[in-house]
């Protein structure tokens, strides 16, 4: 069975491609750049397993010849950034790139073709939902590009199209070729940059367990369907108190309700669009922990006997490539360098 991977040289598609690989699929990459692949693939132990096309998402000439041949499609293609700055190649890559893949692969009869997701896309004020909850109406900017591509997939969906939608939630772990949003925000605060913090929580995901989920959706002819990835809901206690578990660091940090950094997030969001370095204080990552909803992820637990890996590891794993990719210190990574047992 031979599957086409958008987005394989990120993080998330990096590792479906490797857990898709280990299971002996033939796996095709569309990329824009084949200098990438080797970079992404080979830390996870995937050495010229795999074939590739050159293209883009949003070119249907491109993302044609990539179909071409294959079973299956696994959409990880993504700009995931909550940095206002991103809002164009988000929505280009979000909306246009979705609707060109799904429908290329659908003309070309692929079964399944998955879609990643996010469960952003399902935010629900205070409530505990499922990934067949209707589409959010959050306002942030990568949000809305999210829910725009699901829009378009759910669509597909009810036409009857073997499209499935995998549901991710904030994602960290090891080996992340680009360092992704979730990933610099987590070296951020690593670093003390982030001395004021929301209390509020969403689902968060170990990127491995995202792969297990990907690679276990592409069984075909089971029709169009829809899954949360196992994981854990994480507010800002929890978070800093993990990271005072793994690293032995008491982290100095005022933790206070969304609602309270809502508007200089905002402001400082705005200013971001014209601003040539990053700012760490994304409106749209308090907007998340403003709604602090729990996701449902039953489903996927029980077709798949999937359970999340332990926090613990995930933080740990995930800390302990930061350090040793160069994106923190020793100091940061506090007793994970000096071997003082946790």
């Amino acid at each position: 069975m031979r599957i086409l991977v958008t987005g394989g040289t990120g993080f998330v598609g990096s590792h479906a491609v490797a857990a898709l690989v280990e299971q002996g699929y033939d796996v095709r990459l569309l990329v824009r750049s084949p200098d990438r692949i080797a970079p992404a693939l080979e830390p996870l132990g995937v050495n010229g397993a795999v074939g590739h096309v050159v293209g883009d998402v949003t070119d249907r000439a491109s993302v044609e010849r990539a179909v071409a041949g294959c079973d299956a499609v696994v959409n990880a293609a993504n700009v995931y950034d909550l940095d206002a700055r991103a809002y164009r190649a988000t929505k280009d890559v979000k909306v246009r790139g979705t609707e060109v893949v799904l429908r290329a692969a659908a003309e070309r009869g692929c079964d399944p073709i998955v879609h990643v997701s996010s469960t952003l896309t399902v935010l629900s004020w205070h409530a505990t939902v499922g990934p067949d909850a209707p589409l959010s109406s959050a306002r942030g900017v990568y949000t809305r590009s999210k829910v725009a591509g699901d829009r378009i997939a759910r669509d597909l969906q009810a036409s009857g199209l073997p499209v499935v939608l995998v549901q991710p939630g904030g994602v960290l772990g090891p080996s992340d070729p680009h360092l992704s949003d979730q990933m610099r925000r987590l070296r951020d605060v690593l670093r003390g940059l982030y001395p004021l913090y929301p209390r509020g929580g969403y689902h968060v995901c170990d990127v491995r367990d995202v792969a297990r989920v990907l690679s276990a959706v592409v069984v075909p002819g089971r029709g169009p369907r829809r899954y949360a990835v196992p994981g854990h809901h994480v507010d800002g206690r929890r978070m800093f108190d993990m990271l005072r578990t793994v690293t032995g660091r008491r982290l100095p940090h005022v933790l206070l309700p969304a609602a309270a950094l809502l508007a200089p997030t905002w402001l400082a969001s705005s200013v971001q669009r014209i601003l040539p370095f990053h700012v760490p204080a994304e409106y749209e990552g308090v907007l998340v922990t403003w709604y602090d909803t729990r996701i449902d992820d039953s489903r996927a637990r029980e077709e798949f006997g999937i359970e999340p890996r332990l926090l613990g590891e995930t933080f740990l794993d995930a800390v302990s490539w930061l350090r040793d990719a160069g994106h923190i210190t020793a100091r940061q990574a506090g007793r994970i360098s000096t071997g003082e047992p946790i």
